[in-house]
């Protein structure tokens, strides 16, 4: 059986047929196109399967209707695939990129980020992003002839660059990494498999970051909700929050609360996502791009809100900072997290005969070497089984309630 020859929706998106391939060549599949098979191989994967034990903002075991990592990713991917479809991109390389992007995440989400970036420091520092790399790229091990999941050239470069260009053309970081630079597993593999960290990622990687900005803006509202960090009043002073809430309200005045959440949610994932299909089919439109490099050669994202819906949007964030992400509660328990993070790296250094077999640095190993294996070791962690690994070798661990 032969798979029927693909066609991309615009003269831009992005071809399986014509994938730059893959860093260790293999035969084509005779039933999936390159990008379907990158999808494949992620859901299949063990990373995958952990996100869904993994804090989105709420830790695993506060609440079966919060969203962990992996609802996240669905819900990401499933406005990612809307967004490809209607700007005429390829559908499969947006789903892949969607599924992927979280995958780097340690346990605790932001807050294992920082611990582990915080205690590995010295030693070239942590980064979801750069992790993720690490994970297709070296980490999992589920082939016979390679390590990683040896994904494209296409779904490696959307997974670093989803966000826009990591450095310019003289390779002078850019943007998040101005500061700090960027993370030494992504130089270290740039330098094996050039993923232009200069340019633009393709449009499949810009709609697969911008569904997961859509996604959290509006599921987080959802969530804080739910766990009674704000009330719909206070939402209702957020401007296109509110507009849609007086909507709802006029519409169906008797309306229970808990279904009101959900039709708020339901057209404001709506408005968002239209907006930014009007917004990048302009965007496009003036670009005339007539390949995806024309895409990745532009000066600006081709995929984004429109200006309006930008404030919107960013309003949006500005509820949801001190209300959710800094409520003292929130805080209180990633504080926790925090310390269970450090100290499960500080104890893995000491004592490195606790480390599984399998993660044991070679004697020879350096310094750089030794931590970064623990690093991965601990960011590959679930939430319960950090806690787990941190009674075990602990006396007392924090409830993270």
């Amino acid at each position: 059986m032969a798979i029927r020859a693909s066609r991309p929706y615009a003269a831009y998106a992005s071809d399986p047929a014509r994938s730059r391939g893959r860093f260790h060549a293999e035969p084509p599949s005779p039933t999936r196109n390159d990008f379907r098979r990158d999808c494949d191989r992620i859901i299949h994967s063990a990373a995958f399967r952990r996100l869904k034990h993994k804090t989105q903002v709420f830790v695993f075991h506060e609440g079966d209707h919060y969203r962990t990592r992996l609802t996240h990713t669905l819900e990401v991917t499933q406005i990612a695939r809307s967004l490809a479809r209607a700007l005429g991109l390829d559908e499969d390389l947006a789903e892949a990129l969607a599924l992927a992007h979280d995958i780097g995440h340690p346990p605790f989400g932001h807050a294992g980020e920082r611990a582990l970036d915080r205690c590995m420091a010295a030693f070239g520092g942590f980064d979801h992003n750069a992790q993720t790399l690490r994970v297709v790229t070296a980490l999992e091990q589920r082939y016979a002839a390679f390590d990683g999941l040896n994904l494209t050239w296409e779904t490696l470069e959307g997974l670093v660059k989803h966000n826009g260009p990591l450095t310019d053309r003289a390779g002078v970081p850019v943007g998040r990494y101005r500061e700090a630079g960027v993370p030494r597993a992504i130089l270290q593999y740039n330098a094996r498999n050039d993923l232009q960290l200069w340019s633009f990622a393709s449009g499949e990687a810009q709609a697969a970051a911008i569904a997961d900005d859509i996604a959290y803006d509006a599921h987080d509202i959802d969530d804080g909700l739910r766990a009674d960090l704000f009330t719909l009043d206070d939402v209702a002073t957020v401007p296109l929050v509110g507009d849609i809430l007086a909507e709802v309200r006029a519409s169906y005045p008797d309306l229970p609360d808990s279904r009101l959440v959900h039709e708020l949610m339901r057209r404001l994932i709506t408005r968002l996502i239209e907006d930014v299909i009007t917004e990048s089919a302009r965007r496009l439109a003036v670009l005339a791009p007539q390949s995806p490099e024309d895409i990745r050669l532009a000066d600006h994202a081709v995929v984004g809100f429109s200006p309006a819906m930008a404030k919107a949007e960013s309003d949006i964030k500005n509820f949801l900072y001190p209300r959710m992400y800094k409520h003292a509660w929130i805080n209180q328990v990633m504080g926790d997290a925090q310390t269970v993070v450090a100290d499960l790296l500080n104890h893995y250094a000491a004592h490195p005969e606790d480390l599984p077999a399998e993660w044991r640095a070679s004697p020879d190993a350096s310094d750089d070497a030794r931590m970064r294996r623990i690093a991965d070791y601990i960011a590959g962690m679930t939430d319960r089984y950090a806690l787990v690994e941190h009674a075990r070798h602990f006396d007392s661990t924090p409830e993270l309630r």
